[in-house]
């Protein structure tokens, strides 16, 4: 019993996970808490669901048109909106993300109402039991997908040009801006691939849960905040982590306790552990001490 909810609040936590890294990216490159990246999860969702009701796309091109689809939007609020902003008015861009999703949440609202919606049974599930465990195949489609796109990232960011550029813009921009580095074109590509990765997690999500609504985001926001205290501010790794424990937790107190109290326990972890831990579990900054 306790094998099958770990793995259940693994794979919730992974879809966790891909939301908070975007969180963290950016945060780290521009120390923006950038409040509407719940909504890009949501818009992602939603995207993914039309892809699959209007134009009959499988699963994984879903997911991978949910990723353009979040991604420009990404661009798009970074290009007309953050660029723009004074950032040493320190509520400026708070309040602006916060207004930029109150837009989004009622535009979503006004287009496709309320209500909650689901994907429809575009494949069969099957279900593979090892002893007293059970996986289905939608499970270990979340589960691939997230991994691959969390280590995908992560080779991204180490190895690549472009994701040393992220690492010294988010160390010194200054610095960064000496050496030659393209500020402007580092932020809009970092606004991008955290929203993409946004967007997949929303069709995960959805997937899990079969239930996408224009308030989904919400939630999503204030978990992904706290999954970058949790883990430590700007630090990709610490999202990752920081994200299958949330799910672990919160999953396990649902089963064992009581599923109204999910969301007590989940922000309760982050309190006691930024009690004891301030900078949380693995620092702060998005590779400390590299």
């Amino acid at each position: 019993m306790f094998l099958q909810q770990l793995i259940n609040g693994i794979m919730v936590g992974s879809t966790y996970s891909l939301v908070a890294i975007g969180y963290t990216l950016i945060f780290g490159v521009l120390s923006v808490l950038h409040f509407a990246h719940g909504e890009v999860f949501m818009i992602g969702a939603f995207i993914g669901l039309e892809s699959v009701l209007v134009a009959k796309m499988d699963i994984p091109v879903a997911i991978l048109t949910a990723m353009v689809g979040a991604g420009l939007l990404g661009m798009l609020i970074e290009r007309g909106v953050i660029r723009f902003i004074k950032r040493e008015y320190h509520l400026a861009p708070l309040s602006a993300t916060i207004g930029l999703a109150v837009v989004f949440q009622e535009g979503i609202t006004k287009i496709f109402g309320g209500d909650t919606v689901g994907f429809p049974d575009t494949f069969q599930a099957e279900t593979y039991r090892f002893g007293n465990i059970s996986i289905d195949s939608t499970q270990v489609i979340i589960l691939a997908i997230a991994f691959f796109l969390m280590a995908t990232l992560t080779l991204f960011v180490k190895k690549t040009r472009t994701g040393k550029a992220i690492r010294a813009v988010a160390e010194s921009p200054v610095t960064a801006r000496l050496l030659g580095v393209n500020i402007h074109r580092i932020t809009m590509f970092t606004f991008g691939i955290s929203s993409a990765l946004a967007g997949a997690a929303g069709v995960l999500v959805g997937l899990a849960y079969n239930a996408i609504s224009p308030f989904m985001g919400t939630r999503m926001a204030l978990l992904s905040f706290a999954i970058m205290l949790l883990g430590g501010l700007g630090n990709i790794t610490g999202a990752m982590a920081g994200g299958l424990i949330l799910g672990v937790v919160e999953v396990l107190s649902t089963v064992y306790i009581s599923s109204s109290y999910r969301d007590a326990f989940a922000f309760g972890t982050m309190v006691l552990i930024l009690i004891f831990r301030p900078s949380g579990l693995f620092g702060t900054k998005l590779q400390k001490g590299r």
